[in-house]
């Protein structure tokens, strides 16, 4: 599979125009405040973009910062102005003509930023521990519509694990299905290398990432996918396909349910970019200023990663109320007590 998806990118697209669904490309994702800064990236970059989303989280200056599946480096190129000239990033690609691209703009935009902070690998995101990368020494990890082309997702998120620093993020988006792809999906060259032949279902992909030490997967936005050829519409059936963006966390003692302990957080409004709302996820839209109410994971992914300085923390573990309210867990046992049952056995 490796093979083909090295021939799909480096030597059958020439461009984005090439593709024949939206899994890829779509500006109108991009928001305004990213727009100058692709503005700064050279046109052969941009032109050779394949990716399905934006994978720049906020505050991301003086981090140090991977990127996996990096073609030919719009992202990575993104990334190093806003890590600054305090951070740093490195690309991971395994097509040798994507990497030449990369490589052979990298003075381009040293002048362009007035700083040179990248750097570009060679090698296979499900071998990272292979690769010349320091075990837990990256602050945040990004991906960009990669993953669904790899033929071992668990290996990817297991060494997204073990070089994450404590606290550090995984926040990448990727394609997802509605349910298993069939095999004469997932062996079609072009669905595959299209990113719709190798998409988990989505259900798949939170135990995968749960059996790497992910625990509870924040879902960030999602879109659905639609097929721009008609040749390609009749070999997916029923199947849909969704861009997804999720953030992962690498933080100890994280539940596999939103416990509520009383807590709740206070944003300071200091994010750049983010004066009025932090957005953690698509459920948790945290206005400045305002006490909000968390569940205990939410506190520790607010309280133990490099978002902690921008806000307020209310309360500690010392408590336990249940399961947090609205999070999608219910007690099991029924409610109403039955007057004339006088039975403890089952």
């Amino acid at each position: 599979m490796h093979e083909n998806v090295k021939d799909y990118y480096g030597k059958q697209l020439n461009s984005s125009d090439d593709l024949k669904t939206t899994a890829c490309c779509d500006a109108s994702q991009v928001p305004d405040w990213l727009k100058p800064l692709l503005n700064n990236i050279h046109p052969e970059v941009l032109s050779r973009y394949y990716g399905c989303g934006l994978v720049c989280p906020p505050l991301l200056k003086g981090c140090r910062v991977l990127d996996l599946g990096s073609g030919s480096g719009r992202d990575v190129y993104a990334l190093a102005q806003l890590v600054g000239s305090t951070g740093s990033v490195i690309g991971v690609d395994m097509t040798e003509e994507q990497l030449e691209v990369a490589e052979r703009h990298r003075g381009y935009h040293a002048d362009k930023f007035g700083f040179d902070n990248v750097r570009f690998v060679q090698g296979y995101i499900e071998r990272l521990g292979e690769l010349d990368l320091e075990p837990q020494s990256f602050d945040v990890i990004v991906s960009n519509c990669v993953v669904n082309l790899s033929p071992d997702k668990a290996a990817v998120l297991a060494g997204v694990q073990h070089l994450l620093k404590p606290g550090g993020e995984f926040y990448f988006s990727d394609v997802y299905a509605d349910r298993r792809v069939p095999n004469a999906v997932r062996d079609d060259p072009v669905l595959y290398g299209e990113c719709l032949g190798g998409a988990l279902y989505w259900n798949d992909f939170l135990r995968l990432a749960n059996q790497a030490g992910f625990v509870d997967s924040r879902l960030v936005d999602d879109r659905p996918l639609a097929i721009t050829d008609p040749a390609l519409v009749p070999r997916v059936g029923n199947l849909r396909f969704f861009s997804a963006t999720y953030r992962l966390f690498k933080i100890a003692g994280l539940e596999n349910a939103c416990e509520d302990h009383g807590q709740a957080v206070v944003y300071r409004g200091t994010i750049p970019e983010h004066a009025h709302r932090f957005d953690l996820d698509k459920h948790h839209a945290i206005e400045a200023g305002r006490v909000f109410p968390v569940c205990g994971n939410t506190y520790r992914m607010l309280h133990e990663s490099r978002f902690a300085p921008h806000f307020g923390f209310i309360g500690d573990f010392s408590r336990h109320f249940g399961i947090f309210a609205g999070c999608g867990d219910n007690l099991p046992f029924d409610k109403k007590r039955d007057s004339e049952s006088t039975s403890a056995c089952c």
